[in-house]
């Protein structure tokens, strides 16, 4: 039998646990999509997920229901055949459908308030036949209910503690904890308060495999193998940041348990008079490049406003515009690159330096074509020629509005949105309402454990 704190049999109790009802309702939303999947005749229905695994959370809607289709279907014929099959059998329960994609179109749904997935997917016997990754997924469902029996409030421990601390989710802006990874992890070390002492000590690179049967070596920072895919890593996703701040929580946990660790983040926001008096007492410039949404997933997008954002940082130093923070956010809408600046003025001048003396190939070379300038100089400095030239940028707001950012390695679909439109806010403007919790988390940055201890 596992042992559990009194406070977090509580929180299990009080915040964790679904209710009877709410296990009813859910399941009876199911089994009619079951039955209509079934008299279809055309696929096999599975429910997958938290759900089919009793390791949901209470309050929690979400309802994945997989279409398994023969693995002879040709892909094509998944995409097109299988994704007209969900939508007409969510239209026999819902007007409230669209069509969203992963790695292959798919269908979501509102059914008696329930947020629905319906899938196309491949019937396979293995999962070492998969055809596309969601083929896997069946086969996680076998697995994990088959082994989850005792542990499963442990399970809920561990998802309400990586939400708290602002962790959990594998998608590309938290690269945090998966549903999955969490089940893993419990069943692996077999619950959630020896999952909490053994991660306190772990290290970067740390490899966990349930199965012994790893079929690849991982470089990521916390590497779990798929217990039915012995060449993929379920923690994949998670990043070094995410990983330690785990380690953090699980110290901080270990060292003083308190409900805290399962209480929920307040959203934070800050007014456009906020934002003005905390820049008026940092002493700094914010800058705010804003822009449609690309019209592709979160997993495309993501990355290259991260690589955008990157390359724009760069721009600004090499201009000799010291970044001091950056960040960036996919809305639905509209995109938003910020930042923070410590020098967003420079003088009309800068050094620019040149080869030594005793290289005097390149030596020549460069009195030649700065001799006739009507710059001064060159002269000498340290052994080697310098001059003075006019900087190319002395407004940090020029430089983001010139049409030469485009030239920079940007994201390519980020590029193609820039290309059409795209503004630059200076200051208490870069506040606009659908962004102030953004900028409110951009300048409150503080570790999930700091956070937790100040809110304490």
């Amino acid at each position: 039998m596992v042992n559990r704190l009194p406070l977090e049999e509580e929180v299990l109790a009080t915040h964790l646990r679904p209710t009877t009802e709410e296990r009813d309702y859910i399941w009876s939303v199911a089994e009619r999509l079951l039955v209509a999947i079934r008299e279809s005749g055309k696929a096999k229905g599975m429910v997958v997920g938290s759900i089919a695994r009793n390791t949901w959370v209470k309050g929690d809607r979400d309802l994945d229901v997989f279409l398994l289709f023969s693995p002879d279907m040709s892909r094509e014929a998944l995409e097109t055949e299988g994704l007209f099959h969900a939508r007409t059998i969510a239209n026999r329960f819902t007007k409230a459908v669209r069509e969203k994609y992963a790695e292959h179109p798919y269908i979501n749904a509102c059914i008696d308030s329930v947020d629905v997935d319906l899938v196309p997917c491949y019937m396979v016997d293995s999962a070492e036949r998969i055809q596309s990754a969601v083929d896997r997924t069946p086969f996680h469902t076998r697995y994990i209910t088959d082994k989850i029996n005792g542990i499963v409030d442990d399970v809920l421990l561990l998802k309400r503690f990586t939400k708290a601390g602002g962790i959990y989710g594998s998608d590309q802006m938290t690269e945090g904890f998966s549903g999955y990874l969490c089940e893993l992890l419990v069943l692996h070390y077999g619950g959630f308060s020896s999952l909490i002492a053994a991660a306190a000590d772990w290290r970067p690179h740390i490899v966990i495999d349930i199965e012994h049967h790893a079929g690849k070596v991982f470089d990521e920072p916390l590497v779990v193998i798929d217990p039915v895919d012995p060449k993929r890593n379920v923690a994949a996703a998670v990043s070094l940041d995410r990983m330690v701040e785990f380690v953090e929580l699980a110290q901080g946990y270990l060292n003083a348990p308190s409900r805290e660790f399962f209480t929920l983040p307040t959203p934070q926001i800050i007014s456009r008079e906020e934002l003005r008096a905390l820049l008026d007492q940092r002493r700094t410039s914010l800058f705010a490049i804003t822009f449609a949404t690309p019209p592709y997933i979160e997993e495309i997008v993501v990355p290259q406003l991260k690589r955008s954002t990157s390359a724009i940082q760069e721009h600004l130093e090499r201009a000799g515009f010291l970044v001091h923070h950056s960040h960036y956010i996919m809305m639905p809408d509209r995109c938003m690159l910020l930042f923070e600046l410590l020098i967003d003025k420079l003088p009309a001048i800068r050094r620019h330096q040149g080869p030594p003396i005793w290289n005097s190939v390149n030596a020549l070379k460069f009195r030649e074509k700065h001799a006739t300038s009507h710059e001064p100089g060159p002269y000498i400095e340290d052994g080697r020629y310098e001059m003075e030239v006019p900087r190319e940028w002395t407004r940090a707001a020029d430089l983001l509005t010139s049409p030469t950012l485009l030239n920079i390695s940007l994201g390519r679909h980020v590029r193609q949105s820039l290309d059409k439109d795209w503004a630059v806010r200076c200051g208490e403007d870069c506040w606009e309402p659908e962004f102030a919790p953004f900028i409110a988390t951009f300048f409150n940055r503080c570790s999930p454990l700091i956070r937790i201890l100040k809110r304490g």
